[in-house]
């Protein structure tokens, strides 16, 4: 080790040490040397401890980098029984997550206007149990908007294609996405698409009542992949940046691959439940299983599995739409949709991807890298030099049984009731402050992170009035 190395070694403050750290050059015993809050070096299992520096060893636990989820629903304020950030950040600290960006709707106001997001802001603000940033809206009337948006540190800007089911957050036609990814793209800027299409949607059967089939039947698969064809066209033709949320028809993957060989920029998420719930195992009337795009049958889980394995599918984030348990009636047609998974995505992904023979590394590149880099977020998603201190220790081989009772996310509806799931989150740390342990919670110690510039301090005064 060099003199600067070595100098280097002498300030840090903490060392946490296991035989399984997740590296992005693989998995391998370490002792990652944490000062200020950063990453300043990834040194030998057997390091000597510096003078001064506390040791943190997790023995055979795996430590990966936090998790970074670029796709949560809030709903704070205006919809705040729905969910709010102290519920939600909790309940992410509580699964491994040490960032999330929001989504601009089911908030009222939703996040469309610089005054919109500076509403978000204060509300967030000492509530945030993690680090937090935000998507900007992009709808038929805000236009304008939009580079302002940007300005204002916003990540990049949601749109749906087809009804999103709150009436302030209206989807966009072709003309209007046009229009709307014409000025993003004069910014370099990144929209985020609900890919559905509502001719598809409209041409669908449509039958109200508690059978899953008849759910199934009413979001074709051909509402995907005719939105994102289409979206396909519009990237190519302004050289724009766009990611599709969601994915879950499988038959829309070769439609992405082959735009990328042209050199589209189009990237692609899909998330825990499509990659773990199947069709046929949905019962009637189970509305906490009801999302959209919906879960499909267990052939297309395959393929979507064999995307995110060959990199078509970018990354796995969880779409936390929580709402109210009376919104989830056992009518399909007219339940809410959305599926609540902040605390529990990290265990499902492991488990379906342990009994697919896939490593801890695949983990954290589909559930922290990848959804760091599509936002622009630097300091986040690896443990290497330079990066934040923010990690989850998990105990891979340790079994529970997912109870609703023990979740933190504010009403405690899961598609994941009752299921034996591999993978115990024992600590979470952000910036290498230890903020969840053993099921046990500190205080609000996130800070509210702008596009460019992660530097607001979310005070430390403990707000609970949500």
């Amino acid at each position: 080790m060099g003199k600067e190395a070595r100098a280097r070694v002498s300030e840090v403050s903490l060392i946490l040490r296991s035989t399984r750290v997740i590296t992005p050059a693989g998995e391998r015993p370490a002792a990652i040397a944490v000062t200020g809050g950063t990453i300043t070096a990834v040194l030998p299992y057997d390091t000597e401890i510096p003078a001064g520096a506390r040791l943190a060893d997790v023995g055979d636990d795996a430590v990966l980098p936090g998790l970074v989820d670029t796709h949560v629903h809030v709903n704070d304020p205006g919809r705040t029984e729905w969910e709010g950030f102290w519920t939600a950040t909790r309940a992410a600290a509580a699964g491994g997550i040490t960032t999330l960006l929001d989504m601009p709707l089911n908030s009222l106001p939703p996040t469309t206007t610089p005054a919109h997001l500076g509403v978000k802001r204060d509300v967030a603000r000492g509530k945030a149990h993690i680090d937090v940033g935000f998507w900007g809206g992009a709808v038929p009337d805000n236009v304008k908007e939009l580079r302002p948006l940007h300005d204002a540190g916003v990540f990049g800007f949601k749109c749906f294609l087809s009804p999103s089911g709150v009436e302030e957050f209206p989807e966009l036609d072709q003309e209007r996405l046009a229009r709307a990814l014409t000025e993003i793209a004069g910014f370099d800027g990144l929209l985020i698409v609900h890919a559905e299409d509502p001719a598809e949607l409209a041409a669908a059967p449509r039958r109200g009542g508690p059978a899953y089939a008849d759910f199934l039947a009413s979001r074709p698969r051909d509402a995907e992949n005719t939105a994102i064809g289409n979206l396909i066209a519009h990237a190519k033709r302004l050289d724009a940046r766009v990611h599709v949320l969601h994915l879950s028809s499988s038959d829309a993957l070769p439609l992405i691959a082959e735009a990328r060989r042209e050199g589209v920029r189009i990237t692609a998420e899909s998330c825990p439940h499509f990659l773990t719930l199947t069709a046929e195992e949905v019962p009637d009337g189970a509305t906490e299983f009801k999302c959209c795009p919906p879960i499909r049958e267990a052939a297309n889980q395959d393929a979507l599995w064999q995307g995110l394995i060959d990199g078509t599918v970018d990354c796995v984030v969880s779409d936390h739409s929580p709402c109210t348990t009376d919104l989830k009636t056992p009518d399909f047609a007219s339940a809410w949709g959305g599926i609540s998974s902040l605390q529990l995505g990290l265990p499902v992904m492991w488990t379906e991807a342990r009994r697919r023979g896939r490593p801890l590394t695949d983990v954290a590149r589909w559930m922290s890298t990848a959804p760091a880099a599509l936002a622009g977020l630097t300091r986040k998603g690896a443990i290497e030099p330079g990066r934040d201190a923010d990690f989850v220790v998990l105990a891979p081989e340790a079994v529970f049984t997912v109870d609703p009772a023990e979740l933190h996310h504010r009403n405690r509806v899961t598609a994941y009731a009752g299921r034996a799931l591999y993978g115990v989150v024992r600590s979470t740390w952000l910036r290498g402050d230890r903020i969840a342990h053993d099921g046990l919670l500190a205080g609000p110690s996130g800070r509210l992170l702008d596009r460019d510039h992660p530097t607001h301090q979310v005070s430390t005064r403990h707000v609970r009035n949500d």
